[in-house]
């Protein structure tokens, strides 16, 4: 290891500021990237039949590279200027309604491809800029104070916990290759990990790996023929480009539409309060200080760059930062800032390499599903562990905490079979304020949060109960980077880098 240290007691093979061997850092980013690859490709796919191109692969190809393109870039934006955190930046499932919604709107729904992506594109590009505002602002910061591990814990758990749906129910399509991935990536990561190198970093890797090989021979032989949920078709391969470079405002000018732009908020406020229990998450399992308010809102600020930049290429998405591949840091106990940036790195040649991308959407679906159910289990284990700092025989932080979670899992739930509605031919700020309310209510995280942050503030409790004198003790220094583990002057140091 070179670079950097480990913090006392930590378990890390690599950490922050560590920076592993050249072949190492490009296999480890290469693992981000499959890592994240299920959900950036899933939001293209999403969208598709709202963008009526679900008969175009060309298109849904060219959709899908330029967000692996911007994922990139905004990876190293944060990375390197942002939260220096070893955290990815993707696309966001928070945006996906508002999205939706704005290309079922009045006069957009029998529009073609180009025209509603304009729209979209438009509404990020605002949605962006005012996420940078927030952020760089120092808004976001100054609402930290407020912020304890009993707001955390619940926030960070229904980060994982709200993304069941994609776990058990994708591995289940075949249980074979599924409960295979699940397998494997337990057995490479808890009960090999000592006899072997390769089993302590490529965990996830050799997991996936393993079964996508075992779908591809299963599929040669027959087993798994056309149509099958593990069947593995390497047609998309074959007719795809080899290199396309995204270019700005590809689809055409932005539109900004103002019921849109509205509308397109909820989906940058989910993802702000997502972002913000991600931070504390990824800062936990790669053994940097928890994040001080000045690092929060350089980091939310570049992920408001980040959704500026996918309006500006047209990705029909922002940015925000995977639950995922912090997960991926648990496993595997690399928490090596470079190892992401080379991520990031593999991330843009990738994103313009059309028809390498395209082999890797040949993963079958149980593979991706059989690797969510061991990462997002992780992320909710993550958030749990904040509560260490709290006293949890106190009955305040016992409500709290179990109410905050079970509304956090029950009223997306209902918001789902009820959605706000609003009466034909209402004024249109109704009907966006319903899309906020819709969009957010939907969002478990930010219901858990919102409550957890109300009764953490209101309900009495002593400093001691609510965690905060373990919370302050373990702070960062208010102008120290994330990518502190030593001292404070190495934070110093860094901070100047």
């Amino acid at each position: 290891m070179s670079g950097g240290h480990e913090p006392a007691g930590s378990d890390l093979l690599y950490g922050i500021d560590d920076i592993p061997p050249p072949a190492e850092s490009v296999v480890l980013g290469l693992q981000h990237y499959l890592t994240m690859f299920g959900s950036t490709v899933a939001i293209p796919l999403i969208m598709a039949e709202h963008l009526g191109i679900q008969d175009d692969p060309e298109k849904l190809g060219w959709l899908i590279g330029t967000m692996f393109f911007v994922s990139g870039i905004a990876t190293l934006l944060q990375s390197t200027f942002g939260n220096r955190l070893p955290i990815i930046q993707g696309g966001t499932f928070s945006f996906l309604t508002p999205a939706i919604t704005i290309c079922g709107m009045a006069g957009l729904a029998d529009q073609g491809f180009e025209v509603k992506m304009q729209h979209i594109q438009g509404a990020v590009i605002i949605g962006g800029v005012a996420q940078m505002a927030i952020g760089y602002s120092g808004l976001i910061g100054k609402l930290l104070r407020f912020v304890g591990p009993v707001t955390i814990a619940p926030t960070i758990a229904l980060i994982g916990l709200a993304l069941y749906p994609f776990g058990a129910p994708e591995a289940g399509r075949h249980w074979g290759i599924g409960g295979l991935t699940i397998g494997l990536i337990i057995l490479f990561s808890q009960l090999l990990r000592k006899k072997h190198r390769a089993f302590e970093l490529f965990p996830i890797l050799l997991g996936m790996g393993g079964a996508w090989l075992t779908a591809i021979v299963l599929t040669q032989a027959g087993v798994f023929p056309e149509g099958h949920p593990a069947h593995c078709s390497f047609d998309k391969v074959a007719v795809a480009e080899w290199i396309r470079i995204p270019m700005p405002f590809q689809w055409g000018m932005p539109v900004f539409s103002l019921a849109a732009i509205v509308g397109m908020m909820a989906g940058v406020i989910a993802s702000i309060v997502e972002s913000v229990g991600d931070y504390f998450a990824c800062a936990r399992l790669a053994g940097a200080p928890v994040p001080s308010p000045k690092i929060i809102s350089r980091g939310i600020g570049t992920e408001g760059l980040g959704g500026l930049i996918a309006g500006v290429f047209g990705t029909g998405n922002g940015t925000t930062s995977y639950s995922e591949n912090i997960g991926a840091i648990g496993l595997t106990r690399v928490g090596s800032r470079r190892v992401v940036q080379v991520g990031a790195a593999i991330m843009i040649v990738l994103g313009v390499t059309a028809k390498f991308g395209a082999l890797f959407t040949t993963i079958p679906q149980p593979v991706v599903g059989g690797m969510y159910c061991t990462l997002f289990g992780m992320i909710v284990a993550v958030g749990l562990s904040n509560l260490q700092l709290i006293d949890m025989n106190a009955p305040r932080n016992l409500f709290i905490i179990g109410f905050s979670f079970f509304m956090g899992l029950s009223v997306p739930q209902y918001m789902n079979a009820n959605p706000l509605e609003v009466a034909e031919g209402a004024h249109w700020a109704m009907a966006m304020l319903a899309d906020i309310g819709n969009t957010l209510g939907k969002t478990g995280m930010a219901v858990g949060a919102t409550i957890a942050l109300i009764l953490d503030n209101t309900v009495p409790g002593t400093a001691k109960e609510r965690g905060l004198e373990g919370w302050g003790a373990n702070a960062a220094q208010d102008d120290a980077p994330s990518g502190a583990t030593t001292s404070a002057e190495s934070a110093s140091k860094n901070e100047e880098e």
